[in-house]
């Protein structure tokens, strides 16, 4: 490339540059961060039927236990995304991995209900914040027309984390226990977290609106391939719609107002449905009399259908942009919940065909949910991304708060009560979506103005 010198737009820079093989390694590892993640947030579901039948208690027990963690990722989230905004999303990645790592670890100490409860929301603060920022990074380590690329490819490490977590919790519950399994799930993400600090920079696009962060820009711009004087100084033209001190604000201004109660919706219906998932699926299972190796797979093959949709919506969404692929997907899940009450099933019936309508459902909620990520990568500039992205997770953590509370007496009520819930969420998430304005177009139809805006 040639020289660079004067003031450089590190956004346009960016937005029209390759999508370099460091930069792809930087989000790969933003990306994993959000492994441990998705398995420190499903750790629970697979944990319950243990704990049920150790401590002598009753499903309905753990209902606000849930509900807890759920707060505290709503919590966690919209700080997280302040911290990320104000001070780096690479700090306050490792931070919140940090967190629900130990907290994670902590918990294969416990004796009762009180100090799981207690652990359970530090988890879910760490768990939150972790995701904003993680999706931040990447969707400011790429170009405009990969960008939606890196931010699925990042969130589909949620059911991703939560497949291997099912793999590992189905061969460590029943040989070892709880513990060990709570002790894996904090290991793993602590040493993680070391990773990160020694090799994961921070966000180009945020460094240029410190300009005190001059020279470690240009350090980290010639890492990916750019020649810049060292006398440049760098600006990002992102269009800033508000004051980014007060970010709630500007998610409510002129410009933004529709799309954030659209994606609030959304968001609010369909991570509560699928919070629900996590928390009660195993739990639902084995009462229906499938034993708990089989239950905690069904899990698994839930996030493993996860993994397939979001690969298939990416390439959906990239050929034919958001807004279709995404209503499909939304009216999709709420038909597959509803298949889900087809399936003849007994106690002493072989699960395949069971698990496979499983599968399906937890291919098309998976997919929406991680495009819902994407899509608000793309809606919210950068002076707000991470808070935008954050405020809407919060929301959607606020519903698996309210969902997980009546996720016990979804149960008690029987599958058919159940199974109509999560339909029911799902229409309202295409409503949701179906009020957003500002859904990204296929690659190959993005307007000259819009890249340049963006």
């Amino acid at each position: 490339m040639g020289r660079v010198n004067k003031t450089i737009d590190v956004g346009a820079l960016l937005d029209h540059s390759p999508w370099t093989a460091q930069q792809k390694r930087w989000t790969i590892l933003a990306a994993l961060a959000i492994i441990f993640d998705g398995f420190d947030i499903q750790i629970l579901g697979f944990a319950i039927p243990s704990l049920i039948r150790e401590w002598h208690v009753t499903r309905s027990a753990f209902g606000p236990v849930l509900a807890l963690g759920l707060a505290g990722m709503a919590v966690g989230s919209p700080l997280a995304g302040y911290f990320g905004d104000r001070f780096g999303r690479r700090t306050a990645l490792i931070g919140c991995v940090s967190v629900f790592g130990l907290a994670t670890i902590a918990t294969s100490l416990v004796e009762g209900m009180a100090w799981l409860t207690v652990l359970r929301f530090f988890t879910g603060m760490g768990a939150g914040g972790a995701l904003p920022n993680a999706g931040a990074l990447s969707a400011e380590f790429a170009p405009l027309r990969r960008r939606h690329v890196a931010v699925l490819l990042t969130i589909v490490c949620v059911p991703l984390g939560g497949m291997v977590g099912g793999v590992i919790a189905s061969q460590v519950l029943p040989a070892l226990g709880w513990r060990a399994l709570y002790a894996i799930g904090g290991a793993m993400p602590l040493t993680f977290a070391i990773l990160l600090w020694l090799v994961l920079p921070e966000s180009p696009r945020f460094l240029a609106r410190r300009p005190e962060d001059r020279r470690r820009l240009s350090e980290l711009l010639r890492r990916m391939g750019h020649t810049v004087d060292p006398t440049s100084t760098y600006e990002d033209r992102t269009k800033v719609v508000a004051d980014s001190r007060a970010p709630i604000r500007a998610l409510f201004g002129p410009a933004l107002a529709r799309d954030t109660v659209g994606l609030w919706i959304a968001y609010f219906f369909c991570l509560g449905s699928i919070y629900v998932m996590f928390g009660w699926l195993p739990t639902l299972l084995t009462s229906q009399g499938i034993s708990l190796a089989t239950a905690t797979t069904g899990l698994a093959v839930y996030n493993l259908g996860g993994v397939c949709g979001v690969l298939v919506w990416t390439f959906l969404i990239t050929a034919f942009g958001s807004r279709g692929p995404m209503l499909v997907g939304a009216l999709g899940t709420a038909a597959s919940a509803l298949i889900v009450l087809l399936i003849p099933f007994h106690a002493n019936s072989h699960p395949f065909l069971l698990l496979a309508a499983i599968g399906l459902n937890g291919l098309l909620a998976n997919a929406v949910q991680t495009s819902m990520f994407a899509l608000g990568a793309h809606v919210y500039p950068t002076a707000v991304r991470a808070s935008g992205v954050a405020y809407a997770s919060a929301i959607g953590r606020t519903g698996g708060v309210i969902s997980s509370l009546f996720g016990a007496a979804l149960i008690q009520a029987g599958s058919v009560v159940f199974w109509w819930a999560m339909a029911g969420a799902m229409v309202a998430v295409f409503a949701g979506l179906a009020l957003v304005r500002n859904h990204f177009a296929a690659i190959g139809k993005l307007e000259p103005a819009r890249v340049a805006a963006s």
